[in-house]
């Protein structure tokens, strides 16, 4: 009878969890689709409010739609290449939501190029997409008056392919790769202000940028992809749930690492 009473009286409370978001302002960029989208989505039902950013502001008021609450939330058209306008809008979001908590940078762009088409156009191009954006934003955010003064988490969408090779990927394993030694030395650099950086690699996950991508095209070269992922291939809930963990306090002690989130690609 007594663990009876004890059950019931359990049955109201809420269990508190370091993996809510609760209360936390984060920032999403590449929000408008994909891993960004799932990212938003689970942040906004952990309990944070979020903001969106891209480059394409009707897609971005779709992934609102869909969030918890969905007017809690805030979004910009932005390219993350502009650095006066997201400096503007950081500002802006600050005065809106409050100071920052986290980002999740998700936007990115992917390609497969043997190296005889490699030219420095590309490569300029490559690197202020998926390495620029990614460091301006970084020195952006954590600006004393920005960050949260408890500190925050920020995670950078990399790539298995920052750390092994693949025939045609050096553009994109240059930049991922870069993200994933950047986030050591910014580790380092933030920590004293509780600011921790990670990133996140993923393996092939099902999006719409995948969907375009060459291997996609071809069966036989689709069915070698999904064979060398133990596990599948991923979907890009299965980033979030990666994301939203590195921005919890769960992950307080967590910084300057990378997880492979990849259906076993790198156990090979």
């Amino acid at each position: 009878m007594k663990n009876e009473k004890q059950n019931e009286g359990l049955k109201g409370n809420v269990i508190k969890t370091p993996l809510s978001l609760s209360q936390k302002t984060v920032v999403i960029t590449g929000a408008s689709s994909g891993i960004g989208r799932a990212c938003a989505l689970l942040c906004a039902e952990m309990g944070a409010k979020v903001v969106l950013l891209g480059r394409d502001r009707e897609r971005l008021e779709v992934t609102r739609m869909l969030l918890r609450d969905s007017s809690d939330h805030l979004l910009y058209a932005v390219d993350l290449n502009d650095y006066d306008g997201v400096d503007a809008v950081v500002k802006d979001a600050v005065a809106r939501a409050g100071q920052l908590h986290g980002v999740v940078h998700s936007a990115g762009i992917s390609t497969t190029l043997p190296l005889k088409l490699v030219t420095p156009d590309k490569l300029d191009l490559f690197f202020r997409t998926n390495v620029h954006g990614a460091i301006n934003l970084t020195k952006l955010v954590t600006r004393k008056a920005v960050m949260a003064d408890t500190g925050g988490s920020i995670v950078f969408i990399s790539s298995v392919m920052g750390a092994v090779g693949e025939a045609g990927k050096t553009l994109y394993s240059l930049t991922k790769g870069a993200l994933i030694s950047a986030s050591k030395s910014l580790a380092i650099e933030l920590a004293p202000r509780r600011i921790r950086i990670n990133c996140v690699a993923p393996g092939v996950v099902e999006t719409p940028m995948s969907a375009l991508a060459v291997y996609s095209q071809d069966e036989q070269l689709l069915n070698r992809i999904k064979s060398s992922h133990p596990l599948g291939l991923g979907r890009a809930e299965d980033v979030a749930n990666s994301c939203v963990f590195l921005l919890s306090d769960a992950a307080r002690w967590i910084t300057g690492t990378t997880l492979f989130v990849d259906g076993g690609y790198t156990a090979r």
